[in-house]
């Protein structure tokens, strides 16, 4: 059962991996600064985006510590 969660957990931390190399893609080809309202808007979502995309991996880090730690805790029962 281990072993499918952390294959699951490496699955959604490669999806989530290919997903923020395509929004720095995107963030790289957008000019630099907007001077018009949209422009602003696109910035502020990439970047909202970019922190979503960091709270995932953070979350997955700690499914895997946990998931370790209850690995841990079955063995030395």
């Amino acid at each position: 059962m281990f072993m499918q969660i952390a294959i699951g957990a490496i699955g959604i931390g490669i999806v989530l991996m290919v997903g923020y190399l395509v929004i720095a893609q995107v963030a790289a080809s957008l000019p630099a600064q907007g001077t018009d309202l949209s422009g602003n808007l696109t910035t502020a979502g990439i970047a909202s985006t970019k922190a979503t995309v960091f709270a995932g991996f953070g979350l997955i880090a700690v499914g895997i510590i946990v998931l370790a730690a209850f690995g841990l805790i079955n063995v030395f029962q």
